[in-house]
């Protein structure tokens, strides 16, 4: 049985590298293969590391994109899918 993807959200804007990506791989090992999970990131490094860590595990990146479009520099929703 498919979880709701609102079952998982993880907002991780106010953590550093690397606990942006330990937390995500923590929320992640939760989940059921084909589960969908956002995760709100914030800041340069998280951009970067968090979506590079997740497909280097082997799960996929549905999307990102900013959570308000008029605050280019606010926080971003990564949309994952365990494999």
């Amino acid at each position: 049985m498919k979880t709701d993807i609102s079952e998982h959200f993880l907002d991780i804007t106010d953590q550093i590298c690397p606990m942006t990506f330990v937390r995500t791989k923590l929320l992640i090992e939760k989940m059921l293969s084909g589960d969908r999970a956002i995760v709100r990131l914030l800041g340069v490094e998280p951009l970067q590391n968090v979506p590079r860590s997740v497909r280097e595990h082997g799960h996929r990146i549905i999307s990102l994109s900013l959570e308000n479009a008029d605050e280019p520099d606010g926080p971003q929703l990564l949309v994952i899918e365990k494999s």
